[in-house]
């Protein structure tokens, strides 16, 4: 057995066991294996190790995994996780399935105009950034702003809100991890509560939070998606 499919399989058992001691549903719980810095043979490793949902921080170096993965294409999905700059909008959003880092409203436009012009890969689906920690070294919006970008991007036509993301400051304290995830989770619950009918009940449903470190603490907090590199492929030589 390689690393990384011996990786996967331990933390998809961290996973397992955070998702019970929730009390929650294991498979309501999306493992997203970051594979950025990582080469395509490594995707591949996990991909015959049974995964499938990859997370891309750069757009250069997504894509061309994407295209290097092209012929694997039916069997990946592929989400741009990373700081997102107007100028490189359009290979998003004609090579990802997902974006998490939605925090502008011209971005969201740019994804959506882009998409419309590959009718055949159907909508984007995306999540909006919350800067939970405020940290200026963060993309991510103030968290009072955030419920008029997702108002706002529901009306645009190829693209589908999906939720929120967050990357909290690091901490070692539980009860500041803790507290930091759970003002995320009232955030989505609070704007889910008051959309309901514009967002749609089926559609509104995705929290991207929690990483390697923290991904049982993400779980006890409503995590439906954890965004796992290091765990998986091992210490990476540059980020």
């Amino acid at each position: 057995m390689n690393n990384i499919t011996n990786n996967l399989m331990l933390v998809k058992q961290r996973l397992e066991l955070a998702a019970l001691a929730a009390k929650r549903e294991p498979e309501d719980i999306q493992l997203l294996a970051v594979s950025k810095t990582f080469p395509a043979r490594a995707i591949e490793e996990a991909m015959h190790a049974g995964h499938s949902a990859f997370g891309e921080n750069y757009v250069q170096e997504g894509v061309e995994k994407i295209q290097q993965l092209a012929k694997l294409r039916p069997w990946l999905e592929w989400h741009f996780i990373g700081p997102l700059q107007s100028n490189k909008t359009r290979e998003v959003a004609e090579h990802f399935d997902w974006v998490h880092s939605i925090d502008r409203l011209k971005i969201a436009e740019r994804l959506s105009a882009q998409r419309g012009e590959f009718p055949n890969l159907g909508p984007l689906q995306v999540c909006v950034q919350i800067n939970i920690s405020e940290e200026n070294s963060k993309s991510g919006l103030p968290i009072e702003e955030v419920e008029a970008l997702c108002t706002a991007i529901t009306k645009l036509p190829h693209l589908v809100l999906r939720g929120l993301m967050a990357i909290p400051a690091p901490s070692k304290d539980i009860v500041q991890q803790r507290q930091a995830l759970a003002a995320v989770r009232e955030c989505f619950i609070g704007i889910k509560t008051m959309h309901i009918a514009d967002f749609g009940y089926d559609f509104f449903d995705t929290l991207s939070m929690g990483m390697s470190d923290d991904l049982e603490v993400a779980i006890t907090e409503g995590s439906t998606i954890v965004r796992v590199g290091s765990a998986i492929f091992g210490k990476r030589d540059k980020v």
